[in-house]
């Protein structure tokens, strides 16, 4: 049976309204925006006719050219990799010190507690912690208080740790800038501290148990949500005279630029499930979006704003993420540091390895974790798919922060759209094709075409 929520049918125009797609003209303003806020030049974003865009290339881009660095709209660090890597709950850069990084991954091994190198949720394990070497009686907590200083881990500097506005010990900052920002974009509604300004902070822990639970895309809505409520609200404090529904709209813009579909409609189908129960799984899925939206609700609801506590529109927030969003890695500085020490002088190393082979022995095949997480970028969600594309994410030496760099793979011509690929290119036609279809469409690049053993 289809999951009925009331707020669908209540806020019925309301909810029209924030899915109608932006005009051409909307969407022109939008993008030059955000390209003049990102000093991105040699770019631009189009629309065609069906109210599909892509971004395309106003000059002539030569191959290994950074493109784009585009900054998070929304974004979260995975909560398993948080047992692994302390950064900032804004940019996503590690912080403290290389010597904290590693004290604290020690000392949560030391109590047991499972690295998640790349595993999905749930599948942990700590099987190799009995395999790792010991260390002396109280270098964990000197590397943890800065009584041990490593060799060379000046060449590595961290920002110092600024903590939550709210108080809440689960977000921490890089700078006193990214707390106040993250707080004034979405935390503050989010924050589990005593300076939240949830409704309910009971019930937002609910929420998080929930999402953290079954998917942490959940986490990445709320934020949505959070973020376009913070928006109103201020845009109301300036503009008291405007009405709540153009509040509202203007509040969601930043969302109503991302292509969108509902969740359950656009999942991909897991590998375990039989096709045949196709539509079984996607009410479970509809099912268990509508409970965590009720979970949500209950913590952080604001009735001007409760379009956006529909199941529609929750949905296809879900369903943006799920169809537009990228991997958020951040390489470790810890993986650096230890590489920086193997490619010393044989002088220079000599003093300097015994403690990081000390350290590498303790810490185990997990010292190199990244940060990781998913996130949305509003120029990068524009570009299409190729399964030869000229363009591709990738993260320079220099990227130490959750932004996405785009990086051109081969010259591009001025007027050639910019793509990427979505899956792994180097698959099969068959197997491409498959992925592709979780996206809602076919692809119809050139080596498509050329593989394509039905072509004419």
């Amino acid at each position: 049976m289809e999951t009925k929520c009331s707020v669908d049918a209540k806020c019925a125009a309301e909810i029209s309204a924030m899915l109608t797609p932006p005009s051409p003209l909307q969407l022109q303003e939008y993008f030059e925006e955000i390209i003049s806020e990102r000093k991105c030049h040699g770019i631009e974003v189009k629309q065609d006719g069906n109210l599909s865009k892509g971004v395309y290339a106003t000059t002539e881009l030569k191959e290994g050219e950074l493109i784009l660095k585009d900054k998070i709209l929304v974004g979260l660090q995975h909560v398993p990799n948080k047992l692994d890597c302390l950064v900032c709950g804004y940019c996503f850069q590690f912080i403290e010190s290389v010597e904290y990084q590693i004290g604290r991954k020690l000392y949560l091994q030391s109590l047991g507690v499972p690295s998640c190198n790349g595993c999905d949720e749930g599948e942990c394990s700590s099987s190799s912690s009995n395999n790792k070497a010991c260390l002396p009686e109280g270098v964990i907590e000197a590397l943890m208080n800065g009584e041990l200083v490593l060799p060379y881990s000046d060449k590595f500097p961290l920002p110092s740790t600024v903590p939550c506005p709210g108080g809440c010990q689960e977000a921490y900052y890089c700078s006193k800038s990214c707390a106040q920002t993250d707080w004034e974009s979405s935390h503050s509604l989010l924050c589990t501290g005593e300076r939240s300004e949830s409704v309910s902070i009971k019930a937002l822990s609910k929420f998080i148990q929930h999402a953290t639970e079954t998917n942490d895309i959940f986490l990445l809505a709320a934020k949505t949500i959070a973020f376009t409520i913070l928006r109103y609200r201020k845009l109301k404090a300036a503009n008291a005279d405007r009405s709540e529904l153009s509040l509202l709209l203007e509040a969601w813009k930043p969302i109503s630029m991302g292509y969108k579909r509902r969740w359950w409609e656009c999942i991909s189908f897991p590998d375990d499930v039989d096709r045949s129960d196709d539509t079984a799984f996607r009410m479970q899925i509809q099912q268990l979006a509508f409970k965590s939206l009720q979970l949500l609700k209950a913590a952080i609801f604001d009735e001007e704003c409760e379009p956006l506590f529909s199941l529609e529109i929750y949905g296809n927030i879900i369903g943006m993420f799920e169809l537009n969003n990228l991997d958020l890695v951040v390489a470790s500085p810890v993986e650096d540091y230890f590489l920086y020490i193997d490619d010393l002088p044989d002088p220079e190393k000599e003093k300097a390895e015994k403690i990081a082979r000390q350290l590498l022995d303790a810490l185990g095949d997990d010292y190199s974790i990244c940060c990781q997480g998913t996130a949305f970028y509003p120029l990068q969600s524009c570009m299409n798919h190729s399964c030869c594309p000229n363009a591709h994410a990738f993260k320079r030496d220099e990227d130490r922060d959750g932004q996405a760099a785009i990086i051109t793979l081969k010259p591009i011509r001025k007027g050639e759209e910019v793509t990427i690929s979505y899956i792994d290119e180097d698959l099969p036609f068959e197997d491409r094709q498959a992925l592709l279809a979780d996206y809602g469409f076919k692809c119809r690049c050139n080596a498509c075409l050329e593989q394509d053993p039905n072509k004419k």
